[in-house]
């Protein structure tokens, strides 16, 4: 049951991953528009800047730190080493 869970949340910061690298190429190719005169979406990503891209960084951010405790944790009361 573990494994499964933990399988879940790779797989959704997966997907969260590839919607922060979205944006970032959102962002670049409407900053060129913006630079040569072509309406690319800049006003609408920074109208969706607060509600969905900053809370979709902390969710990856928070899922690296959770990750890095559960991995730290795992090794260190879990390994099979450590075992008499």
């Amino acid at each position: 049951m573990k494994d499964k869970a933990l399988n879940w949340i790779n797989l959704a910061l997966v997907v969260d991953t590839f919607v922060i690298l979205f944006s970032f190429l959102w962002l670049v190719v409407a900053l060129l528009g913006r630079a040569s005169g072509i309406p690319l979406g800049l006003d609408l990503w920074y109208k969706l800047w607060q509600p969905v891209f900053t809370p979709a960084l902390g969710i990856l951010m928070a899922g690296a730190v959770v990750s890095g405790i559960a991995s730290l944790v795992s090794r260190t009361f879990f390994s099979q080493e450590n075992k008499p």
